[in-house]
């Protein structure tokens, strides 16, 4: 058995994952645990019933020292996400982080946890972004060198970080991919360049507008052709199976940072 905490249990995230972890077919996964923010009117609410699958017998606590679990789930905003990966790595529990927009810093802080607990980290969850992550590599060393390359990112108007945390890994990744470094060659924007697009940089575009749980396109466009990869996130149940899913494969595992390249055995395929 695998017990389960969820960070940021009454947000939307928190109870897609609530959810997913109760219709799992994965038997080993038991939800043991959900944490929220102290100041929440929640706490100490079945987070079932938050959820809206039924009592579950897990109340919502304030703090992740009073939460018994063997891997913590978390999407949670950044600094109390990195709260509870230090509690992770204190107490030697395992982490699936989903959480997107840190800082290098940060980012340096969350790959030196893996060296020490076994840790998920992922812009995207989804099995189908993972796919396309997997994807761009393999077209952008064919295509770059007769194309334009964007990456056209939409999302709901709460969200916090731009680009996305899925947009600048897949800029991360197509950069790699060609050798290039995504610092000197990414464009957030046009205004007031008034010169022909350079063909060594990725160009990024973000929309925020209604409800969109997540829609991201990356174009390699040629004299005479384009070419489009599109994922469309419809719900974000999508996001929440691949984090049970993760959850789940981590047990067991050795110390180490990975991703959901990891998680779907695509790590060493060419």
């Amino acid at each position: 058995m695998l017990k389960i905490a969820v960070a940021g249990a009454t947000g939307r995230m928190g109870r897609a994952i609530v959810q997913a972890l109760q219709a799992s077919n994965d038997e080993k996964l038991v939800l043991t645990a959900a944490i929220h923010r102290p100041d929440s009117s929640l706490l100490n609410a079945d987070v079932g019933e938050v959820a809206g699958v039924g009592k579950v017998d897990v109340p919502i606590v304030s703090r992740i020292e009073r939460a018994e679990f063997d891997v913590l789930i978390d999407f949670s905003p950044i600094e109390p996400c990195l709260r509870n990966l230090r509690y992770c790595v204190a107490n030697q529990k395992s982490a699936v982080i989903g959480t997107t927009g840190f800082e290098r810093a940060q980012e340096a802080e969350i790959h030196a946890a893996g060296t020490t607990i076994p840790l998920v980290f992922a812009a995207n969850m989804s099995v189908g972004m993972t796919l396309c992550f997997h994807l761009v590599q393999q077209m952008a060393p064919i295509l770059a060198a007769d194309s334009d390359i964007e990456i056209i990112e939409t999302h709901h108007r709460h969200k916090v970080d731009s680009p996305s945390g899925t947009a600048m890994r897949l800029g991360e990744l197509i950069a790699q991919s060609l050798g290039r470094d995504l610092d000197a060659c990414a464009v957030y924007g046009r205004q007031g360049i008034s010169e022909p697009r350079d063909r060594d940089t990725i160009g990024f575009a973000t929309v925020r507008a209604g409800d969109v749980v997540g829609d991201h396109t990356v174009l390699f466009a040629s004299e005479g052709e384009r070419i489009e990869l599109t994922h469309k996130a419809s719900s974000r149940m999508t996001f929440a199976k691949g984090a049970v899913r993760a959850a789940g494969w981590l047990g067991g595992q050795a110390p180490g940072l990975y991703d959901m390249h990891d998680v779907l055995g695509l790590r060493d395929l060419t």
